[in-house]
């Protein structure tokens, strides 16, 4: 009511300039991200390219392992960038019409990490322990997506001298919400012993016509080319059904050829402190040639950190009171602080800073209550929260020197709290999200502590292998720096 009869005392003009300054706006954040969106796409076609050409010239098969890993993975990126150019036109065409977003309460973001990723395999006893058939190899590596944020793991060659798949990669997606679905999948490739170059010679004659030697120019133009297909999808219209475009038969016949072995999604109820086991979904059979001796389970760490776990949501200068005290003018004036399940109270603000410890912690949980009281002719609301304390029921009254500091107090709780109550369990404690070394290790076992116990006198002779991926990785983004 306050806001209709406010606005009709305004002149029509004034209403009209308002209300165009609102869909400029709308616009120009709607063009921002759609531009950010796209830079990203060209940017992966570069990558793709470049991939495409260091695949065509590879003389070694582990470089070629690597770099089909690499077109495969910017390939599923494009495609998950166009889905989400795709959901961003959906939404302004609906603001076009008239549809404004929800102003409801939208809980924080936070970080998901998965590390230790383990795949048991379940060789045949003839295979493992007589060592007798042929030698399967494969190539295996897990592409874990995320929204549109996608990482891919190191590749690991297996064969039946493992009795698991190990990955010591930490995977960390930044920016997730508590409904995320964190999609593991599983991609092998058969390795033959007889790793021949000219094989993909005749694709680098036929379809590469000499374009290593060409000028960047014509990098940039077929490059924006690839984008301009891409970037339709935003600039054109969007038709419910619609399928992003395919990628050229071409590039998926280059190369060694990955095929999804088996996968599965992560959700926040997986979510637990440390190491657990998932049931995979397994996406071949033992008639594939790159098909591995799955137990159809996996185990990894899946931990999560909300923002409000992480950072203060709100501090300042407040008063806090017992509601069941018998002086109701008297309260104590403290300093503040908001920060995963508990509100601080310091004498000061140099009292936080010197890290003194509180002189009230007031539990802020799932099941706290926040309310107000405007009944005050001073104009001084009153924040009223009341929680468990020791099994105990208590009720707090926070107040603060002026209306606009209280609004924000009872803004900051209710997010909070709205926002633990979506993050369920992973705000119980603050979850510890493992780092990777900086050093990775050559001589890392990839045997199970079993296989230790149960082949004793015939160790397995480790050799060393060059980080091959480092090397690729170097090369694209050479690559793709040149290309500008």
């Amino acid at each position: 009511m306050r806001l209709s009869s406010s606005l009709s005392v305004l002149p029509d003009s004034a209403v009209v300039e308002q209300s165009s300054y609102v869909l400029h706006t709308r616009k120009m954040n709607n063009n921002t991200q759609d531009t950010a969106v796209l830079q990203h796409i060209e940017r992966e076609v570069r990558m793709r390219e470049g991939a495409c050409k260091l695949l065509a010239a590879c003389s070694q098969r582990e470089q070629a392992l690597e770099a089909s890993k690499s077109l495969l993975t910017c390939n599923t990126r494009i495609l998950a960038l166009l889905s989400q150019l795709q959901r961003m036109r959906k939404v302004q065409i609906l603001q076009s019409v008239g549809c404004r977003p929800s102003d409801d309460l939208v809980p924080c973001t936070g970080k998901v990490a998965l590390s230790d990723l383990r795949i048991p395999l379940m060789w045949k006893d003839s295979e493992y322990f007589k060592n007798k058939g042929e030698l399967h190899r494969c190539a295996v590596f897990c592409l874990i997506q995320c929204g549109t944020e996608i990482h891919d793991t190191d590749l690991v060659m297996v064969d039946r001298t493992l009795t698991d798949i190990c990955f010591e990669d930490t995977i960390i997606f930044n920016e997730v919400s508590p409904g995320f679905q964190l999609r593991v999948e599983l991609y092998s490739s058969c390795v033959v012993d007889e790793f021949s170059p000219g094989a993909i010679g005749s694709w680098r004659v036929s379809r590469l016509g000499g374009s290593l030697g060409c000028s960047s120019g014509k990098k940039i133009r077929a490059a924006f080319e690839s984008a301009a297909v891409c970037g339709s999808i935003s600039s054109g219209d969007v038709r419910s059904g619609s399928v992003p475009p395919t990628l050229s038969p071409d590039l998926l016949a280059l190369g060694p050829k990955y095929n999804l072995l088996a996968h599965t999604t992560l959700r926040i109820e997986h979510v637990r402190e440390g190491f657990k086991t998932h049931d995979l979904s397994l996406s071949a059979t033992e008639d594939n040639p790159f098909w591995l001796p799955l137990y159809g389970s996996m185990c990894c760490c899946l931990v999560a950190q909300p923002l409000c776990m992480i950072q203060p949501v709100i501090s300042g200068q407040i008063k806090i009171k017992l509601s069941s005290e018998e002086d109701c003018n008297y309260s104590e004036t403290v300093y503040g602080v908001l920060k995963r399940q508990a509100l601080l109270c310091y004498q000061s603000q140099e009292g936080l800073e010197s890290e003194d410890n509180a002189l009230l912690e007031i539990p802020i949980t799932k099941d706290t209550v926040v309310c107000m009281s405007d009944r005050d002719p001073a104009n001084c609301q009153k924040i009223y929260i009341n929680t468990q304390r020791q099994g105990e029921d208590i009720t707090y009254v926070l107040t603060t020197c002026t209306l606009e500091d209280t609004q924000h107090w009872r803004k900051a709780l209710c997010q909070h709290i709205y926002s633990m109550s979506h993050w369920k369990q992973c705000c119980d404690n603050l979850m510890k999200i493992q780092m990777p070394s900086s050093r990775k290790s050559v001589m890392t076992k990839q045997g199970s502590l079993y296989h230790e116990i149960a082949t004793p006198s015939s160790p397995r002779k480790q050799t060393e292998v060059p980080d091959l991926s480092t090397d690729v990785r170097s090369l694209l983004s050479t690559y793709y720096k040149e290309s500008y």
